[in-house]
C-alpha cells in the first residue's frame, strides 16, 4: 500500500492539513490544472461542496470521477 503524502492547506482562512496517496495528489494537480485553478483552490472549490463527507474522502472521489471522465 502506498505511503500516504501529507499537505497543508489553507481553507477560508485556516489551515488545515490533508493526507492522500501520491496517486490522488497527482490527479487532483491534473484537475486543477484543468481547471486552471491552484491546487488550494481546486481544493477549497470541493471543501465548499463536499456536504457532510471528510474532505479527504471528497477529494478521492472527485479525483476518481475525474479519471473516469
Amino acid at each position: 500500500m502506498p505511503r500516504l503524502r501529507k499537505r497543508s492547506i489553507l481553507l477560508a482562512g485556516h489551515a488545515t492539513s490533508m493526507a492522500l496517496e501520491p496517486e490522488f495528489w497527482a490527479v487532483l494537480e491534473e484537475m486543477a490544472r484543468d481547471q486552471a485553478l491552484s491546487l488550494a483552490g481546486l481544493i477549497a472549490r470541493l471543501d465548499e461542496t463536499r456536504g457532510d463527507r471528510p474532505l479527504a474522502s471528497a477529494c478521492r472521489v472527485a479525483a476518481l470521477t475525474f479519471s473516469k471522465g
